[in-house]
């Protein structure tokens, strides 16, 4: 129980140490009002987490967190896997290589070129 106790204290040390140097690094009142917004929320966290501890309610948020996460992650992977089911690889190449089927290669030129069968000056 002293263990953990210390390392409770220990971490809220640590952890004014590093807020108070980050305090002391930013320029001006700017972003000052930010970072004690954040830390002030971190700080309210590391307090609450001996009482969270001792009720039980930090494995349900640590089930409920990860069971979440999970879900998400699995929508993610399911909609990018049909995306790529159906999306087809001829879609991003360029019209010229798209039918091209190997073999020698074609030019534009003889592809579309115009032929002269009969030509007629006068009658």
């Amino acid at each position: 129980m002293f263990d953990y106790l210390y390392d409770w204290i220990q971490n809220l040390a640590f952890f004014l140490v590093i807020v108070t140097a980050v305090l002391q690094i930013i320029p001006g009142k700017g972003y000052k009002k930010y970072v004690q917004f954040f830390s002030g929320m971190v700080m309210i966290l590391l307090m609450l987490t001996p009482i969270l501890k001792l009720t039980g309610i930090e494995k349900q948020f640590y089930k409920l967190y990860h069971s979440k996460e999970y879900e998400m992650s699995k929508e993610d992977i399911e909609k990018q896997q049909k995306y790529f089911e159906d999306l087809d690889i001829l879609d991003f190449l360029p019209n010229e290589y798209q039918y091209h089927t190997g073999g020698e290669q074609e030019t534009e030129d003889t592809s579309n070129e115009i032929k002269v069968e009969d030509i007629q000056i006068g009658e």
